[in-house]
Formats: structure tokens, sequence, C-alpha cells
């Protein structure tokens, strides 16, 4: 496992116990009730602790010292998704302070970067990526256009789901202004304000009780300084957005695979049946056992994967789809396992096991699927 420094130490210690105490998953179950008049439901988070989560600095993890950041890397960040990940703790950090934060990190100039990053860093704004259009991940099949008129783009299209859409005030959004979907060549990211013209979002329920949203752009008119990158070239920098939203996602599911791991096993040690402590038995131990050797190959993994990113390592994309892939088989197991071991009870929206099981069934699905980043990950190592 990694050997984390002082400062990395004293954050996740920091972070552990302020979830457990302003977040715990009992926190979780009232976000179900979308449209119970409450603003968290409307947005699929807690304001207040979103606001807790920026004045702590956690928004500011990755962005740099001259806009407002701590630019304390990737990993540390990691530590603070993993702790969120064990309760189930729903918020835009992961959308906005690593998605959003990474994609003007990566693809912005200085004036862009001045523009938006103080924002995204202070948590006044909330930031997310737009690439997926449909139910499969596939960033490069991209029907929205972008038609350049004069100096602006007129973006016609549809965005769905986007993470955190109906809190966010920016989006990443990917566009085709060249070439057929499925080519490389002829996408742009922009940046596009959530109050423009021509633009609607629409909710969309999760059985996790996130609330993605559903873009329409219908005429959208963008100023061509709010284009990243180079025009007709971001598909390299929609990959390396991707391969960072993707190892945060692994570390949020590190953290609710080790939490529906512990929770069982300290069922198996209480849970009396024919007159003995079921965790004695040899074939439940055998079970408890594959477990944690799964959790701790997930681990190391997901550390990996977060420490290349920090050194900017030439194996990023095959790190992160291996710990995305790892993370998203581990959880699918751990969190099928913890409802059995439970006896079944954990269908029941009362018991946390179920509120474990769909997370993770939506959380696989999330910056590519566990089957997308196997075969990417085949792919870069050759085979």
């Amino acid at each position: 496992m990694a050997v984390l420094n002082d400062e990395q130490q004293m954050l996740k210690d920091m972070a552990a116990e302020w979830v457990r105490d302003r977040m715990p998953i009992t926190a979780l179950r009232s976000l179900y009730d979308h449209g119970g008049g409450g603003r968290s439901d409307a947005i699929g988070y807690d304001p207040e602790c979103w606001a807790e989560m920026a004045a702590m600095g956690w928004t500011g993890i990755i962005v740099p010292e001259a806009h407002g950041g701590s630019d304390f890397g990737y990993q540390s960040l990691g530590l603070i998704l993993e702790e969120l990940g064990r309760t189930l703790a729903a918020s835009p950090l992961l959308s906005s302070a690593l998605g959003a934060v990474t994609a003007l990190r990566l693809g912005g100039d200085a004036v862009q970067q001045e523009r938006w990053l103080p924002g995204l860093a202070d948590g006044s704004a909330i930031g997310t990526i737009a690439f997926e259009e449909g139910a499969h991940f596939a960033p490069e099949r991209i029907a929205t256009s972008a038609t350049l008129s004069g100096d602006q783009w007129i973006v016609n299209g549809r965005k769905h789901p986007v993470q955190d859409g109906m809190a966010a005030n920016i989006f990443i959004a990917s566009a085709r202004t060249s070439g057929q979907p499925g080519d490389r060549d002829g996408l742009t990211l922009f940046v596009i304000d959530a109050d423009a013209a021509g633009l609607t979002r629409d909710p969309l329920d999760q059985i996790d009780a996130r609330r993605p949203a559903a873009l329409t752009l219908k005429d959208v008119t963008i100023a061509s300084d709010r284009v990243l990158g180079e025009v007709g070239k971001g598909a390299d920098l929609i990959d390396a957005i991707v391969d960072r939203a993707a190892v945060g996602m692994a570390a949020e599911m590190l953290g609710a695979s080790a939490q529906a791991f512990d929770t069982t096993m300290d069922y198996l040690k209480t849970r009396v049946q024919f007159g003995a402590i079921i965790g004695s038995f040899q074939a439940l131990q055998h079970r408890a056992a594959d477990l944690f050797g799964e959790l701790q190959l997930t681990q190391s993994a997901v550390e990996d994967a977060l420490i290349a990113i920090d050194d900017d390592a030439a194996d990023i994309s095959a790190l992160a789809s291996l710990a995305k892939a790892t993370a998203g088989e581990t959880l699918h197991r751990i969190s099928a396992q913890m409802v059995q071991l439970h006896g079944g009870i954990g269908m029941t929206h009362e018991h946390d096991a179920g509120l474990y099981l769909k997370r993770a069934r939506v959380a696989e699905q999330c910056y590519g699927s566990t089957a997308w980043h196997r075969d990417r990950w085949a792919r870069l190592n050759g085979y």
C-alpha cells in the first residue's frame, strides 16, 4: 500500500471523521424522495455539506495555488473521495473538483484558467463534464454538432447522462466540429454556461439517488474564446480527462467496497444461526478471504493510478483503465455478497446493503463501464 506523508495522513483522518459525522449513510436516504420540496432533492446533494467541503479546501485540492487552490495532487483528492465512498456521500466533488478542474488544467489557456478555476476552487461554482450521449460510454461517437458562424460557434445536440448536471454552473461539453460520429478527428471541447440561451436541462432519476441531467442544446451560441484546446483535436484531451475522472470514481468505489466489506464482516461475527456464529462456518470464511484479497488488489490498482497521474507517468491511461475495471468488479462482487450474506435483507430500502448495491451498479457505468475499461486496457497493452 502507498505510504502517505504527514499532510496526506492528516487529510485522510480529517476526511474520515468529517464524513462519519456530517454525511453518514443515513443522510443518503433523504435524497431518495425526489420532489419532496427540499433543495437537496432537486440537485442530488446537501448544499450545506458542500459549503463545508469548500471551506475545508477540498474543492481546490488539484487547483494550482495561483488560482486559489492548494495543488495537493490527485492522490490527496483520491483519499477524500475514498472516504466519501465509504458512506456513499453524494456531492459534486468528483464532477467539479476533479472532472471540470482537470479539463481546465489540461486544456485551458492562462486566460481561461484565471476566469474559471478560482470559482471552482472555492466552491462558489460547480462544473462537470458532458461527454456522453447515450446508454453506453462512447466518447468518440458524438452527434452533437458545433458550426462556426463568424467568430462564434452554434451548438446543437443532446448530452446525457451528465453527472451532477442539475447543480452545475458550467459544462465542459464535447461537440463535433467536423467528421462523422466515431472519428477521433473533429472533436472539440467547449465551456458552456448553464444559463446559456438555448440550453435546457432535465433531471434523470438514478437508483442511487443522484441527480444527473439530460442537456438539450438548441442553437446555443458560444464565443470562440470558450474553446478548450485546439479545434477538431480534442480526442486526446477527452481521453486524458476521462482517465483522471475514472480513477477518481475508482477511488470512491474503493471506499464503498471497503465499508461494504467491513459491515458484512461485522455481521458475520455477530449473527447466530444453528446455534453458532455464522462467521465460524468454513464456507463463509472462504468467501470473506476471497473478497479481502480482491479488496487489496483494488487498493493497489487505485493507488498506483493516482500516483501515476501526479507523476505524469507515460502509462496513465492503462493504469486508469486497470483501476476502474478492477474497482468495478470488486464493488460489484462485494455489494452482491453483502446482500446475500445478510440473508437477502439488503434488498429492502431500509438496510444499508441495498444502498451499496444500487450505488455499485451506477458507479460501474460512470466514465466508462467495467467492460469498456477492460477492453481498453487490453488494447493499450497490445492484446
